[in-house]
């Protein structure tokens, strides 16, 4: 069965390392990384955003989330990941999907609470857990782009309100990161996340890892990350396979024969994430 993210992210906290959070959009990602994570005994979350369940279809995405559940043993979750729409949001609880984020952090400080509490009222009565967001992330994701000058990063003097107002389970933080693709090698604020760290007690997410050095990523989970989401360091090199075959194969009309080698090489990738998120080994079920 599917899992909320609750148990596995305070196991995570308690253990020292993170669980992968990989953006996905179809059968054949969902395998991969799923794939990736059996073979590592490691947990997984499969997260979503909007523009993913629209063109996938939620019912369909969450239904072969929970499949791979029942059939692998190993902590598997789904997750809604920057979704705004909170009759969406209710609606994928209603269909089967544990845990969602709740992203409201354009807002001003406590509108963003007024909408992420209502969704935590909503979600907590159902099991499910939910991720908050506190600051803006600069780049693109989905059809939302923020601009670098407008990424705001998060208050630590205001954490702590508003993980206790919200009643969120986990904390996305904005240190530095931002989606898509870095024109410039990103340096995380470690001292703010500390701080961060020091006045909240709930899982820490951080967003927007593709890219991210791997020292810098593991330095952030020992300060408290708990959860690390990756969707453009999978996406580019299975697009890459793919135009690479299809190029050299005008003719080629199997998907099997150009996507099955872009299964393999997003597969490999995201064994790197999860060696880098240290959470290998930890995929026994309770």
């Amino acid at each position: 069965m599917l899992l909320s993210t609750k148990q596995m992210l305070l196991d995570a906290q308690k253990g020292g390392y993170a669980v992968p959070a990989f953006n996905v959009h179809n059968l054949e990602t969902i395998q991969t990384v799923v794939e990736a994570a059996v073979e590592l005994n490691s947990p997984i979350i499969v997260a979503a955003t909007p523009g993913t369940l629209a063109y996938a279809g939620s019912d369909f995405f969450i239904k072969i989330v929970e499949h791979c559940a029942n059939k692998y043993d190993i902590p598997i979750a789904m997750h809604l990941d920057h979704h705004e729409n909170t009759d969406d949001i209710k609606s994928a609880i209603q269909i089967g999907t544990k845990s969602v984020m709740i992203d409201a952090s354009h807002y001003d400080f406590n509108e963003n609470i007024k909408k992420v509490k209502e969704i935590v009222d909503y979600a907590h009565k159902y099991d499910v857990t939910v991720e908050g967001e506190l600051g803006i992330l600069g780049g693109i994701e989905d059809d939302l782009e923020v601009d670098a000058k407008d990424a705001l990063y998060t208050n630590p003097d205001q954490a702590s309100e508003y993980v206790e107002k919200t009643g969120i389970d986990s904390l996305a933080v904005a240190i530095g990161t931002a989606h898509g693709v870095y024109k410039v090698e990103p340096k995380l604020d470690f001292e703010r996340l500390e701080e961060i760290r020091n006045v909240v007690d709930i899982p820490l997410v951080l967003h927007g890892a593709s890219g991210i050095p791997a020292d810098q990523i593991k330095r952030a989970i020992e300060l408290g990350v708990c959860k690390v989401n990756i969707a453009t360091e999978l996406k580019i090199p299975f697009a890459e396979k793919v135009r690479g075959i299809l190029v050299s194969n005008p003719d080629e009309s199997d998907p099997r024969k150009y996507l099955s080698p872009a299964k393999k090489v997003m597969k490999e990738i995201a064994k790197t994430k999860i060696l880098m998120c240290g959470s290998d080994g930890e995929g026994n079920l309770l």
